[in-house]
């Protein structure tokens, strides 16, 4: 064996081993029981099992005119986001994951009273747009799920045609977070050997010039970058293996991430680049999260919530603050061929959109919000906080102020009734 065989050779053990045990980088883990707002109710008329004190209201259902408006709501809808808007009103984006070319990432503007006022198309003419994010500056990111998948940049306060960004990467992508302090872009790639990258604009805010990188990640868990192209997915033997990434959600200095082949929640310390298992269902007795996918923080509580694409379909509460449970918070019922998706919150907590991506038939998706009493988790939880994770983040204001480029986006058009964008708080 020549010395270059035996390196390679070496690297990839490596990074199967890290990929299989990592048990060294596993914090305690919660137990499973019931969360801060109590055991699920029965199902309510939508089918969907929550917690007393909580209602759900459809808001939009595939191939039909969304309620006041003429745009006809696309089908299959996945991974969602919510941007402010002037005067205190909210969008709501949803990727539809459509293929051949009908993908679509629609809108759903509300105001302050969270009426629906509109509801506009932002991106047309893709294929099977999964999810994205928002980004610190305002705009929406949206990504392809297929091996040549693409990654475009929309503004969510008019009917426009986003416009890609290829140096964000060609594989097939799911939720996309941005690092408020640096402007740095982190993806996940679902696939069995999927990489984390992370993408290094040269000036923050724009999209069109910088550096994509993949994680190597080592048994302790410190994390470096190395260089990679953006023409195809890295498959390189000195990157680590995620056994098929899905959510990310990034807040007070940390990226939360899923991966559904092994069934766990990642944390990775932005500051000093280290990793951790946050969760992993395979050491948590009679846990009620089987299947991991789309997350979300709360606002003010910093609870993730987190979609499960099978399992029995809910949505589970796993907390960052300390609380040692994980805890159902909705399960659909009736939606047997369907998967949890879209989970946002508007932009003061008090409501949570998610979508049952395929409805009871298997083929029609539906949107709902949920309305409650969100905002006592903090107080309920606040004594057992971790100081770590409640750290304004260093120099966030730096970014939330950079202009959205190329804005207006080619053929875009102001939406009747929707003002302005508002900069989005720097907890983004």
């Amino acid at each position: 064996m020549d010395r270059r065989s035996f390196i390679q050779g070496a690297a990839a053990a490596a990074a199967t081993m890290w990929a299989t045990s990592r048990t060294d980088i596993v914090r305690a883990q919660p137990l499973a029981g019931d969360g801060p707002f109590g055991p699920l109710g029965p199902p309510n008329s939508d089918g969907i099992q929550l917690p007393a004190g909580f209602s759900s209201r459809l808001i939009a259902v595939s191939a039909t005119p969304v309620a006041g408006t003429a745009h006809i709501w696309h089908g299959f809808p996945d991974g969602g986001a919510c941007a402010p808007l002037a005067g205190g009103g909210w969008a709501y984006v949803s990727n539809g994951e459509v293929g051949d070319g009908l993908g679509e990432v629609g809108v759903i503007a509300f105001d302050a009273a969270g009426n629906v006022v509109d509801a506009y198309p932002i991106l047309r003419g893709t294929t099977r747009n999964c999810s994205g994010g928002m980004t610190p500056w305002g705009s929406c990111l949206s990504g392809e799920e297929h091996i040549a998948g693409q990654v475009f940049e929309c503004d969510p306060t008019m009917r426009s045609q986003g416009v890609p960004r290829p140096l964000l990467g060609t594989f097939g992508h799911e939720m996309i977070g941005v690092d408020p302090a640096t402007g740095f872009v982190y993806l996940v790639e679902d696939h069995p050997e999927g990489r984390l990258y992370r993408f290094e604009p040269d000036h923050v805010g724009d999209l069109t010039e910088g550096t994509l990188l993949a994680a190597q990640t080592s048994p302790d868990g410190a994390v470096t970058w190395k260089r990679v192209s953006h023409l195809f997915p890295d498959r390189a033997q000195d990157t680590t293996p995620f056994n098929g990434g899905e959510g990310v959600w990034i807040m007070h200095g940390s990226m939360f991430f899923t991966t559904k082949g092994d069934v766990r929640v990642w944390r990775l310390e932005l500051a000093n680049q280290r990793l951790s298992i946050w969760y992993d269902a395979a050491t948590v007795a009679g846990t009620c999260l089987t299947a991991v996918d789309n997350i979300v923080g709360h606002p003010h509580s910093s609870d993730l919530f987190v979609a499960e694409d099978g399992g029995n379909l809910e949505v589970a509460m796993l907390p960052t603050q300390g609380h040692p449970v994980v805890a159902p918070f909705l399960r659909f019922v009736g939606h047997d061929a369907s998967e949890v998706s879209g989970l946002a919150f508007n932009p003061d907590g008090t409501r949570l959109y998610v979508s049952s991506q395929r409805g009871v038939d298997g083929l029609t998706g539906m949107v709902f919000e949920v309305s409650g009493r969100f905002h006592r988790t903090q107080r309920i939880w606040e004594r057992l906080d971790r100081p770590s994770l409640r750290q304004p983040v260093a120099q966030a204001a730096t970014v939330t102020n950079v202009s959205l480029k190329q804005a207006p986006l080619p053929n875009a058009s102001p939406v009747a009734g929707v003002s302005a964008l508002t900069p989005r708080p720097s907890r983004w």
